[in-house]
């Protein structure tokens, strides 16, 4: 039997998983960017603003540049979106088990899926761009370059109140459940 192993990584370090089909995930946890800070208590108003929060940014590798809007892309995009909200709510509610306000950030529109919206939204993008520093184009919507992937990534955000050495534990323990296992180094 295969037991998992509980690995400690500085917030930031990236978790690389690879799917079933191929597909690269990369995952990262970080200290909130300006934006969450200062707009804190209008994404999450019930969130009380003394508790520390941390950024968990889950970029997953599409089949297909993100740049245009074909039936094949909006797919791939739904798929994308379906894979990370399943994930997330599952590390989203192990942590809430924990009794650590966690959430998930819906990247359609930007509001939390297990809090009580707040008067904005969050913007995916910019936090990637933010805090991975990755280049975004303005098309029709803004669209991430990953300096792998180029324009085939979709991102998701989870927030949590979590310290990263738990949320880590966390991904990696659920992440198998979802199709994804650690990548292997070529």
């Amino acid at each position: 039997m295969n037991y998992p192993t509980v690995y400690t990584a500085l917030p930031g370090s990236p978790i690389h998983l690879v799917g079933k089909t191929g597909q690269a995930v990369q995952i990262s946890i970080h200290s909130p960017s300006q934006y969450i800070c200062a707009n804190r208590e209008q994404i999450l108003p019930d969130w009380k603003k003394q508790v520390s929060l941390w950024v968990v940014i889950v970029l997953q590798q599409s089949g297909y540049e993100l740049v245009e809007s074909t039936p094949e892309i909006e797919t791939e995009k739904e798929r994308l979106r379906e894979k990370f909200m399943r994930f997330g709510c599952d590390v989203a509610f192990n942590l809430r088990d924990r009794n650590y306000l966690t959430d998930v950030i819906d990247p359609r529109t930007g509001y939390p899926l297990l809090s009580r919206p707040g008067k904005i939204l969050h913007d995916d993008t910019a936090a990637v761009k933010a805090l991975l520093r990755y280049p975004v184009i303005q098309n029709k919507c803004r669209v991430l370059i990953h300096p792998s992937w180029g324009m085939a990534v979709y991102p998701g955000i989870l927030i949590s109140q979590a310290p990263p050495f738990l949320i880590e534990w966390v991904i990696r323990s659920i992440a198998p459940l979802h199709g994804w296992k650690m990548k292997t180094e070529d």
